[in-house]
């Protein structure tokens, strides 16, 4: 496909996130003209749905082709079209609510769909389901935005119908459409329309043998103002924001606004802007705003949908009226040569993210329903029946494949961290035993540790699980017996450290080395060795997930894993992590209780769509006492809730559910009782709603699968 056609194609895809601002626009200006006026025409299937997914409005190809008709909501519509659509409209209807709008491509048994939805005012979400291989239909304008292109010498070779329409006329040259050329591309204009002058966004883009396609935008809004102080900042040459200490972002100047691709800035997270910082980008801004460290530039992926664009982030601190504010320097980095490389690793990454994030939900509901009745089998049974090791086979197999998901989970950085402050020599000397049981007889484990080390922060489960991959790993490669080392110590970098299109910061760090006396690795694969399902090992001896995940947990902890060998005289992995220089002790997890302590009562409102869980939960929840309330839906859990006499301890609730989602009615029942605590539960991950749990008060993230105790202990601390 030719370059200017690409470009085109990517500039139409950001151009129709715009088309909900100029059908706003237009019904203004045209009156008479109502929504079902304006997408009756649309050959996609448009959809009007409220913040619950009813349906208020659907064009005629939707009634045509999805029977939105019969439908009462937007996921009963498309059932037959997608095999869980609940979970995808819930993902989508986040972004478009965090930032106007949201794009996504689905694959489905016929084919592959396009979704997209914007906002449509403060309840309403405008949404269109497009089939990737539509054509458009004979005598059917392809482009809705006003569009046309221009020759040289600024004449006007064409206009599609809706530039025609906002214009009145078929313009013959350009000074036709506006009296102030050039036109500005990506900036306010002032255009002649049937209505006089009307300020139009536009948007050029150049096409072949002189030509450009032109499109004018209206009812965009203008670029945001400064206010007096900051009046220097929009005219300035360099991207700049001006960032909050909690990551909102309070200015940014128009070169800025452009390589972001968005219109204006004003009132979103960084966090919302960009990704791909591998930890968490709040405490990215937090450390910057302390002062912790001297380097604070990442290189961070811009969330566009018209392109792929990369940034460097360079934070500096400012003071104003006393508090302090962050100025965020942008550096287009796209067109780097190591930025490649890491492109293509973290598109290797989405995609077992997406592949992970999908599974884990269904699958994990799946898992907590098989693992949940095991347990209450067990309950029943003691080591002496016949039937006790077949159940326990069952549970320990469910295990593993929870395991082999939180693998996934863990290469893609999408699992859920429980982090601690952690001593790697406590930690170490806990696995001993059963490291030496891992490596075998004919390997040494020795342990060298700094007498003073610092501790971490860090998912001690997690840890144990990245230490134990790499020695069994350093096992592998030594099948006649050998040697391995683990090494601890402090580490202090006086300036910037970097390795493998790596940065690691100056500051105090812990350095943890795992050294082999194997075969090594050869140069051409020891860079492979991170990606997922590549391994050096022979078909049915490895997986290819073991350093793969251990690569994600550290990243997700904020640290760094780097490899080193040469082949025949073994290798080396260095862990390296942040110290740890807080001043409140050691958390430590909460003592589990044993089913001989004393029971605690309370009513219980469990909310779960999946009848299996519910069912298990119900059960594992009654026998420790608790009076438990079911409901399958939101709806119905706040129907329960308006008897005023109904007393309830806690609210145990799915998250992603069909209708109203778990949070959305957990905040609707805490306006009347606010007293009441609440347990969350999900088999997506706690980062994809760890935002709207913050702001829930006396709230809690139980993940799926979750056995009978952790169920149980859960909600004891929550009414203790």
């Amino acid at each position: 496909m030719p370059a200017g056609l690409v470009q085109l194609i990517l500039g139409l895809v950001g151009a129709t996130l715009a088309l909900v601002a100029i059908w706003s626009m237009a019904i203004i200006r045209m009156p008479g003209r109502s929504a079902p006026d304006m997408f009756g025409e649309d050959m996609a299937p448009s959809i009007l749905a409220g913040p619950e997914g009813q349906i208020a409005y659907s064009n005629p190809a939707a009634l045509r082709f999805l029977d939105a008709g019969a439908a009462v909501t937007l996921a009963g519509a498309l059932r037959h079209v997608l095999a869980n659509p609940d979970a995808i409209l819930f993902r989508m209807e986040g972004r478009a609510t965090a930032k106007g709008a949201a794009v996504e491509d689905v694959v489905t048994r016929t084919g592959h769909l396009r979704l997209s939805v914007h906002r449509a005012g403060p309840d309403h979400f405008l949404w269109r389901i497009e089939k990737s291989a539509d054509r458009p239909q004979r005598n059917a304008d392809p482009m809705p935005l006003p569009m046309l292109t221009v020759g040289r010498n600024d004449a006007v070779l064409s206009m599609n119908a809706a530039a025609r329409d906002l214009v009145g006329l078929r313009a013959r040259a350009l000074d036709m459409i506006s009296t102030k050329l050039p036109l500005r591309s990506g900036q306010m204009n002032e255009i002649n329309t049937v209505d006089g002058k009307v300020s139009c966004l536009v948007v050029e883009l150049e096409g072949t043998a002189g030509r450009r396609e032109v499109f004018l935008l209206p009812g965009i809004v203008g670029a945001e103002r400064q206010p007096d102080g900051w009046a220097f900042f929009d005219d300035l040459p360099v991207p700049l924001l001006k960032v909050a200490r909690d990551g909102l972002i309070q200015l940014s100047n128009r070169p800025a606004r452009d390589l972001l691709g968005v219109a204006s800035c004003k009132g979103a997270l960084l966090g919302d802007m960009m990704e791909g910082l591998g930890r968490s980008i709040s405490d990215w801004l937090d450390d910057a705003a302390a002062a912790r460290g001297t380097v604070h530039s990442e290189f961070l992926r811009v969330r566009r949908e018209d392109q792929e664009v990369f940034v460097q982030v360079t934070l500096n601190r400012a003071m104003e009226n006393g508090e302090v504010v962050l100025i965020a320097v942008l550096n287009d980095a796209t067109e780097l040569k190591s930025l490649e490389a890491q492109f293509v690793q973290s598109q290797k990454m989405q995609a077992i993210g997406q592949l992970a994030g999908g599974v884990a939900h269904d699958f994990n509901n799946l898992l907590t329903a098989i693992s949940g009745h095991c347990d209450l089998l067990l309950l029943r049974h003691d080591q002496g029946d016949i039937d006790y090791s077949d159940l326990m086979q069952i549970n320990q197999n469910a295990n593993r494949a929870a395991a082999l998901v939180s693998q996934l989970l863990a290469y893609s950085r999408k699992q859920t961290l429980r982090p601690q402050v952690v001593d790697l020599r406590d930690t170490l000397s806990d696995l001993t035993h059963l490291l030496n049981r891992l490596v075998g007889e004919k390997v040494t484990l020795s342990l060298s540790h700094d007498p003073v080390l610092s501790t971490i922060r860090a998912d001690k489960r997690q840890l144990e699980q990245v230490l134990m991959n790499l020695v069994v790993n350093a096992r592998d490669a030594m099948p006649g017996g050998g040697d391995i080392r683990i090494l601890t110590e402090n580490l202090t970098l006086t300036e910037p450290l970097r390795r493998d299109r790596a940065v690691v910061a100056p500051g105090r760090y812990v350095s943890v080395q795992v050294i082999d006396e194997g075969t090594g690795i050869s140069p051409d694969k020891l860079h492979k060795v991170f990606e997922p399902f590549f391994t050096t090992k022979r078909t049915g001896e490895g997986t290819g997930l073991g350093l793969s995940t251990a690569y994600g947990i550290v990243k997700q902890t904020g640290g760094f894993i780097f490899a080193d060998s040469t082949p025949g005289t073994g290798a080396r992995f260095q862990l390296i992590f942040p110290a740890y220089l807080g001043e409140e002790g050691t958390k430590t997890a909460p003592k589990p209780v044993s089913q001989t302590e004393a029971t605690v009562s309370g009513v219980i409102l469990l909310v779960e769509d999946e009848a299996p869980v519910r069912a298990f939960a119900s059960r594992a929840l009654q026998l420790r006492g608790f009076t438990v309330l079911e409901a399958e839906s939101a709806e119905e859990a706040l129907e329960l809730l308006t008897d005023e006499a109904l007393l309830v301890d806690v609210f145990v609730s799915d998250v992603v559910m069909p209708g109203v989602d778990g949070p959305t009615w957990v905040q609707t029942a805490l306006r009347d009782r606010p007293d009441v605590k609440v347990v969350f539960m999900s088999g997506y991950a706690e980062e994809t709603f760890g935002d709207t749990q913050a702001k829930i008060p006396n709230s809690v993230f139980l993940p799926k699968p979750f056995s009978l105790n952790e169920l149980t202990e859960t909600v004891r601390r929550q009414i203790g």
